[in-house]
C-alpha cells in the first residue's frame, strides 16, 4: 500500500501531466468532436467567449479565389490555439491555413493549432481561400491559457466590417 506522501506525489505529477497536455498542439481529432472547437479536457468546461481577454481577429469576413486573410490572436499568455475557417452560410470548412514557425496546419478540415510549447501573446495566421471560388468565410475557435482555463465557440472579430457577400 502507497503512503500517503507517495500518493500525493504521485497525484502532483499526474496534475502536472494533465497540464500540458497537447504541447504540440490539438489533435487530428479536434476537427470532429462532438461539439466543434471544443477540447476533451476530463473534467473542465470552457469559460464564456465573451470573458476572455484575449483579441481574435480576422481582417476579412470575404474573399476572392486564391486570397489570403490575415487571422491574429493576442493579449495575455496562452498555450494553445485551435482554429478552424468556415462557410457563413453553410458552416462547412473551407480553405486552409498556411504552416509557420507558430502554427501546424490540418488542411483536410480547414484548421490550424499551436506547435510549441512557450506562451504566446500574439500569433498571426495566414489563411487561403479556395482558387475556384469567392464568398465569406468566418474563423471559429479556442484559446487555451491551461488545461482548465480556455474560451471555445470564439468567432473572430473583423475591426473594420464590409458587408458580408451574398451566397
Amino acid at each position: 500500500m502507497l503512503g500517503s506522501a507517495t500518493t500525493t506525489c504521485l497525484l502532483a505529477v499526474l496534475l502536472a501531466a494533465l497540464g500540458d497536455a497537447f504541447p504540440d498542439g490539438a489533435p487530428i481529432e479536434s476537427c470532429i468532436t462532438e461539439i466543434p472547437n471544443r477540447p476533451n479536457h476530463a473534467g473542465t468546461k470552457p469559460r464564456n467567449p465573451n470573458s476572455s481577454k484575449h483579441r481574435f481577429t480576422a481582417s476579412s469576413y470575404n474573399y476572392l479565389p486564391g486570397s489570403i486573410i490575415k487571422v491574429r490572436i493576442s493579449g495575455p499568455p496562452f498555450k494553445g490555439f485551435f482554429v478552424q475557417a468556415r462557410d457563413i452560410y453553410t458552416n462547412k470548412w473551407i480553405g486552409e491555413f498556411a504552416e509557420s514557425d507558430q502554427a501546424m496546419s490540418y488542411p483536410e478540415c480547414s484548421a490550424v493549432t499551436h506547435n510549441t510549447v512557450p506562451p504566446k501573446t500574439d500569433v498571426l495566421l495566414l489563411w487561403k481561400a479556395p482558387y475556384n471560388r469567392a464568398g465569406s468565410v468566418k474563423f471559429t475557435g479556442t484559446i487555451l491559457e491551461k488545461y482548465d482555463k480556455y474560451w471555445s465557440e470564439m468567432v473572430a472579430k473583423v475591426p473594420y466590417a464590409p458587408r458580408v457577400l451574398n451566397a
